[in-house]
């Protein structure tokens, strides 16, 4: 489901961040009645399979204009600079594994809420996107995880732990390619959503969105800086925002959180694994994920056994032992879903 890690605030691992950096989720939500969906459902369908682009080589051929490719830490460093030509391909795609575009059904459960639009209770078409910062973010892991395992000797079994010091040379590279990772892993959302939102002729009310592989410098309850390691957990400060989905054929929740000091201000970022991806493909039958697909109304592009919607746990029961840390104010239900192609899949994997 997840890890939280807080260290010193000048010391970060990389390995915490987790290789996808700045994975992250990202919801549009349009002014149109759900019922829409169903009745243009082809229309849809069509839309993302003409629009997204998926695969850990994938490229986008027709990215769009981007301020990001504007900002100063491009040139930083000879290594961020070697990384770039990827990181411009790649702009607008998405990768394999639990990497999803999706249309689906959010369900508003507050009233006039200033944080969804002050829309009416009700339900919506929206669409939702789950990716990060591509080859650019892996590179970057890949890296200086090992730049920090050379420079601080553990013992082998806790040699990922090992962290970079930000008054350091090296530390300070990370911290800036990181940053920047995020800054392009939230373009690269933006580039799905503005295409599909151009596709289906209506721009979104409103937008919300979170990183869940990533670092930041926060305070705990006593005021001491630290830095939070969230890898695979959802930010959940109070007040804030988040998105905690759960797999292509059960619903997810848009949440608010409650800022509980106990669990460094964090949330799950999903249901979790109740299986291994190995496990996963030799217990079922693409039939009986279709089956079960049919069941839910659920139409799927590509995708493979590993993210069987069987293969994760009941996310009502997660989110009722995270009461204490979120408030469940929408609820969204995926209906029309893509992923990477199962052969995609076996060549590895970015999450």
């Amino acid at each position: 489901i997840g890890g939280v890690l807080a260290t010193e605030s000048d010391k970060i691992i990389p390995f915490a961040v987790g290789v996808d950096i700045a994975c992250r989720m990202c919801l549009s939500v349009f002014e149109l009645d759900a019922v829409l969906l169903e009745k243009r459902r082809s229309e849809f369908k069509k839309h993302l399979g003409d629009h997204t682009y998926f695969g850990i080589a994938g490229t986008n051929k027709n990215a769009l204009e981007d301020e990001v490719w504007e900002h100063p830490d491009w040139k930083t460093t000879p290594f961020i600079r070697s990384l770039y030509p990827k990181a411009l391909s790649q702009i607008g795609t998405s990768g394999t594994g639990n990497h999803f575009v999706e249309w689906g059904v959010i369900e508003i459960v507050e009233e006039n809420s200033a944080d969804l639009g002050n829309l009416s209770k009700g339900s919506y078409v929206a669409l939702l996107s789950h990716s990060g910062s591509r080859g650019f973010g892996a590179g970057i892991a890949n890296h200086y995880s090992k730049l920090a395992i050379e420079q601080i000797k553990l013992p082998r079994e806790a040699q990922h732990l090992a962290w970079l010091d930000l008054n350091t040379e090296a530390g300070q590279e990370y911290w800036i390619a990181m940053n920047l990772a995020g800054e392009y892993a939230a373009a690269n959302h933006h580039q799905i959503h503005r295409r599909m939102a151009k596709a289906l002729g209506k721009k979104p009310l409103f937008m919300i969105e979170n990183h869940h592989n990533f670092a930041w410098k926060e305070k705990l309850a006593d005021g001491t800086e630290v830095m939070v390691h969230r890898k695979g957990a959802t930010p959940a400060q109070k007040g804030v925002l988040g998105i905690i989905p759960a797999s292509m054929a059960t619903q997810g929740f848009v949440v608010r959180g409650k800022g509980e000091v106990s669990a460094v201000n964090s949330a799950s970022h999903g249901a979790g694994r109740l299986m291994s991806r190995n496990k996963a493909h030799n217990s079922f039958t693409m039939n009986e994920v279709k089956k079960l697909l049919q069941e839910k109304g659920v139409t799927l592009i590509g995708g493979d056994l590993d993210e069987a919607p069987m293969a994760y746990k009941d996310i009502n029961h997660v989110m009722l032992a995270q009461r204490d840390l979120v408030d469940i104010i929408a609820k969204f239900s995926p209906k029309i879903v893509r992923m990477a192609e199962s052969d995609e899949n076996k060549k590895g994997r970015e999450d």
